[in-house]
């Protein structure tokens, strides 16, 4: 077999297994968002807000609530929940449910940090409610904010480019020796 022959098989391989892994990180990331009915299944926590309960760091796991009703609202034992921030839709916080409002037709929630003085100066509607924390690993939530972040998106891309075309290096370097 060429050498050039053996440099399109080897990289057709490894294209081939970054194909597969990409699809089953995704159809991975599909079943967890049904399973955990929502479309953000894993948070990390940003700040110490919530400190001792959770720390900066930690990954969350976020189950979505079907009836807001569920949500046990209450100071020191009420479900952690995710929502949407109320002045900023874009930015999510992690706090406790408080104590909750039946207004007009919805719920509405008072949420605290456990490691604040007072109650948000909000209150959460429950179309904002991404869900419930039901789970955690401690200091994983940090791989997902530095994948997040410019820096960790430049990475990633640096290592799949590395992946694919790392057997085709060794091969390079013996023919321009030859």
């Amino acid at each position: 077999m060429k050498q050039s022959e053996t440099l399109k098989s080897e990289f057709t391989k490894t294209a081939i297994l970054l194909v597969i892994v990409l699809i089953s990180v995704g159809g991975f990331w599909l079943a967890l968002r049904a399973a955990l009915r929502t479309e953000f299944p894993l948070h990390a926590v940003v700040s110490e807000s919530m400190v001792p309960t959770l720390q900066v760091g930690d990954l969350l796991v976020v189950q979505g609530v079907v009836d807001a009703s569920e949500i046990n609202a209450a100071p020191e034992t009420g479900d952690v929940i995710v929502f949407r921030k109320p002045t900023d839709p874009s930015e999510f916080i992690v706090h406790r449910a408080i104590d909750k409002i039946h207004g007009g037709d919805q719920w509405f929630f008072i949420t605290q940090g456990d490691n604040n003085p007072g109650p948000d100066s909000w209150k959460v509607p429950e179309s904002d409610v991404i869900g419930r924390v039901v789970g955690r690993v401690p200091l994983l939530g940090y791989l997902k904010i530095f994948l997040g972040s410019p820096w960790g998106i430049a990475l990633f891309i640096i290592l799949i480019l590395i992946l694919l075309f790392a057997d085709y290096i060794p091969m390079l370097r013996e023919k321009s020796k030859t």
